[in-house]
């Protein structure tokens, strides 16, 4: 009787380590994630600010259509600082979905830039 009571003890604190474990490993992704999203954003920014210097250097200060992209991305940020812990992880990759998505438009925005400056464009 005793080393049967033993026994469950010792598959219960083994169960115990491994959920404990299990938590950790899982929490410690979901903060690599949160980073590589919040450097994504970062990123996205700065290259938002470049483009809108290049456009304004251009076209001039009343065209500005990297305002709404900033405004896309301070959406995103704002929704990140208020769910990012509760989100799931499907959640959070769709926001970096999104992040991938802005900067491949705006890499088609500065292949633009540079073929106007080229004098590429009709």
């Amino acid at each position: 009787m005793k080393i049967a009571s033993l026994l469950i003890l010792a598959v219960l604190a083994a169960g115990g380590l491994w959920l404990a474990l299990r938590q950790r490993r899982d929490s410690l992704h979901r903060q690599r994630v949160i980073s590589q999203l919040l450097d994504a954003a970062d990123a996205l920014e700065a290259r938002l600010r470049a483009v809108r210097s290049e456009i304004e250097a251009i076209a001039g200060d009343h065209v500005n259509p990297v305002r709404s992209a900033m405004q896309d991305l301070l959406q995103q940020r704002l929704w990140l600082q208020d769910n990012a812990q509760r989100a799931s992880l499907a959640q959070l990759e769709d926001v970096r979905r999104s992040l991938d998505s802005a900067s491949a438009s705006l890499d088609a925005q500065l292949q633009k830039i540079e073929q106007a400056r080229a004098g590429q464009l009709p």
